[in-house]
């Protein structure tokens, strides 16, 4: 009997095992795939994802994998430049391939204690009150049990096909052609060409890979029906639009994504949960998609946990699809109209000329900022001061940053007053003494989510009770 099974070792399945790791939860890992996959859908982590991974002390890591470029042009494409002073310890996009996140979640997960079984696909799966069985292919043929099972197993999830929940939404009308290759155009020429192509067609592109001497190729897929599509493929595609395919030659792999956009019904079924592109799928507009299952797993990691370890309140299991599914309805509403933006029909380009325009006011381009790196994210946890549901930005402490007092994934409050307590949730709650924010203290989640602000301790008890379960005496 496992605690967890995380079906799908993906960057969302392996960020929720590490955070179940954290609070000693027992997790199985099992992926289809006997090999991580070596195309690169996502080439960046967002700001909040940043975050992610300085409160779990993972962001040096990544660093030393990927590079700093400023926060602009997110949103449809269009070029502005973020405000100086966004809401975070963290302004700027983390360029790194997908393949490096994979394997350094992977590599954390392992260190952490997780179990990871590769070549293993899911084939059945059933529950009951006390647990979950899931059935394999391949030998042992065994089924295994768990308390819980959560799905992170993409798009074509199994998990989410075999409990029946049904993921309405679009089909892809439009598809694009990805992949790594070769070329033997002059630097000069590519930057020259693509930057007159891409006055009209903003789904097009050729840029470093990472990898010395290969290249990145976006480009639209028109009439091309291949699937996987071939490398005459792609360069028919660039003459068509180019006048030229930049002589691309040796490809390293080959891939085409469309636009379908769908969105579980439920994330939860009984004791069964659904994450990451498992929930939900959308355009790639705004390099929404990974981030959004990492902070997925980032809300329900704890949660989960809370369960397990015997103190979660009432209801707190249901706090994330009720937090986490509108989240993910926006990122489907901003992806739809990013999309359509990004064509060459008289009216969307219209729109899209009015949209620059208002973008060059502060409030306006703040506000498409915020939504797209998931810092303007605020969950419903009652009415009171602005920063209730908000995360908390990283802040210097008498005794060290907030992020780095975080690292344990217990909840912290805040406490400017030098009066209140956290006695009977101390093995929950941290306490630290900061009067560096307007309000008196604040009561923090372990995914950093302000809960409670004030200054009463009867009316802090009751926010503890809701979150972290009752005392203990």
């Amino acid at each position: 009997m496992f605690d967890v099974i995380v079906v799908g070792g993906g960057p969302t399945g392996m960020m929720l095992a590490s955070e179940l790791r954290l609070h000693g939860v027992g997790v199985l890992v099992l992926e289809r795939d006997a090999e991580p996959p070596p195309y690169v859908r996502s080439l960046g982590l967002h700001v909040r994802s940043i975050e992610v991974m300085d409160q779990r002390g993972l962001l040096e890591r990544f660093l030393d994998n990927g590079g700093k470029h400023p926060i602009r042009g997110f949103f449809a494409g269009i070029d502005k430049p973020a405000p100086a002073d966004l809401d975070t310890a963290h302004p700027y996009v983390l360029g790194i391939p997908q393949t490096r996140t994979d394997r350094l979640l992977a590599d954390h997960a392992a260190e952490v204690g997780a179990e990871i079984r590769r070549g293993r696909a899911v084939t059945g799966l059933e529950q009951d009150d006390d647990g979950v069985t899931v059935h394999l292919d391949g030998e042992p043929s065994e089924p295994l049990r768990a308390r819980f099972a959560v799905g992170c197993d993409g798009g074509r999830s199994t998990v989410r096909k075999l409990l029946g929940v049904g993921f309405p939404g679009e089909p892809s009308t439009v598809d694009t052609l990805l992949g790594e290759m070769e070329v033997t155009a002059s630097p000069d020429e590519i930057t020259t060409i693509m930057t007159e192509v891409r006055r009209t067609e903003k789904r097009f592109g050729l840029g470093p890979s990472g990898r010395p001497g290969v290249f990145r190729v976006v480009v639209p897929a028109a009439d091309v029906t291949s699937v996987p599509p071939t490398l005459d493929d792609f360069k028919r595609q660039l003459t068509a639009y180019a006048g030229t395919d930049f002589g691309v030659h040796s490809p390293r792999w080959l891939s085409r994504f469309g636009d379908a956009t769908r969105l579980a019904e439920r994330y939860r079924i009984g004791r069964v949960f659904l994450a990451g592109d498992a929930a939900h799928i959308h355009p790639p507009l705004g390099g929404q998609g990974l981030n959004l299952g990492i902070q997925d797993a980032f809300n329900l990691g704890w949660k989960l946990a809370a369960a397990l370890n015997g103190w979660a309140p009432d209801g707190l299991l249901d706090t994330y699809e009720s937090e986490r599914r509108p989240v993910a309805a926006d990122v489907l509403t901003n992806t739809r109209a990013q999309m359509l933006l990004t064509t060459n029909e008289p009216g969307p380009q219209a729109v899209r000329e009015v949209l620059t325009q208002l973008m060059d006011f502060d409030e306006v381009n703040r506000f498409l900022i915020e939504k797209v790196t998931a810092i303007g994210v605020r969950y419903d946890v009652g009415e009171g001061h602005a920063l209730l549901g908000r995360r908390l930005r990283d802040v210097p402490l008498p005794h060290g940053r907030l992020y780095e007092l975080m690292r344990t994934g217990g909840g912290l409050l805040l406490d400017g007053t030098g009066k209140l307590s956290v006695d009977g949730w101390a093995d929950r709650v941290g306490l630290v003494a900061g009067d560096e924010l307007d309000v008196p203290a604040v009561l923090l989640r372990p995914d950093g989510h302000v809960v409670w602000t004030g200054d009463d301790q009867r009316a802090l008890d009751d926010a503890l009770t809701r979150w972290f379960g009752g005392a203990t005496r």
